[in-house]
């Protein structure tokens, strides 16, 4: 494989791990007030949002750091590739 395939599977892979926990909880909100709200029959669209805003905004505030990380790392490993810093 050459340098071009190799670094876009990483950052594939990289962004599929980053986003991915904060992809899987708002899914797993959203079906949990989906039943919530057909157990209750309660229709209003804030009543499923704002639960999901909270918790990705929460999630981004703690996963946020480990999130950057990564994608510093995949930056480096691109810039070092095409000859840009140390």
């Amino acid at each position: 494989m050459n340098n071009l395939t190799v670094f876009i599977q990483d950052a594939t892979v990289a962004t599929a791990t980053a986003a991915g926990p904060i992809f899987f909880l708002m899914l797993g909100l959203g079906l949990l007030m989906g039943v919530l709200q057909a157990a209750t029959q309660v229709n209003d669209p804030s009543v499923s949002f704002l639960p999901k805003v909270f918790a990705g905004g929460l999630a981004l505030l703690l996963m946020g750091p480990w999130m950057l990380e990564r994608f510093v790392i995949i930056l480096r490993m691109a810039f070092e590739k095409i000859g840009f810093g140390p």
